[in-house]
């Protein structure tokens, strides 16, 4: 649905890498997508930006959709899915795991806690950039995602 769009895909990324975020930001840059990325360093900072709290997050806007690693500071992945999937007002924003772990249980836990996806990142930059662009294929351009609140 990007022809219709008239704002831009937002995204909230919560990854406590510097690194891995920049690597997501430019990911998005080669491939050429309209997208508003907005990027927290753990979940604990995720739910203030949905939530809105603090004068940083004031004036934040509801994302399309959130890619969260799992293993960060103060709130981890899981912990923030349990509590977004369990409030009424945050549970329809899909939440996918981008993570570096391939342990099948982190991919069934994410999946249990109501991730709609699982993406293990490749270590290969080109490989990555594929896997993004694939990713905003579908959550941008195929699927149809309830309108912002």
């Amino acid at each position: 649905m990007i022809g219709k769009r008239l704002s831009p895909f937002v995204v909230l990324l919560a990854d406590d890498e510097p690194a891995d975020a920049h690597l997501v930001k430019w990911a998005l840059t080669e491939n050429r997508l309209h997208v508003d990325l907005q990027h927290v360093l753990d979940g604990r900072e995720a739910l203030e930006y949905l939530q809105r709290e603090g004068r940083r997050f004031a004036m934040a806007v509801r994302p399309d959709l959130i890619l969260i690693d799992l293993n960060m500071p103060r709130m981890d992945g899981r912990e923030f899915l349990a509590v977004v999937k369990g409030d009424p007002a945050l549970c329809d924003i899909p939440v996918v795991v981008l993570s570096t772990s391939e342990v099948d249980r982190d991919v069934r836990d994410s999946y249990r806690l109501g991730a709609s996806g699982y993406i293990t990142k490749a270590l290969d930059v080109n490989e990555f950039i594929v896997e993004i662009r694939q990713l905003s294929e579908y959550w941008i351009s195929l699927v149809r995602l309830p309108e912002n609140r």
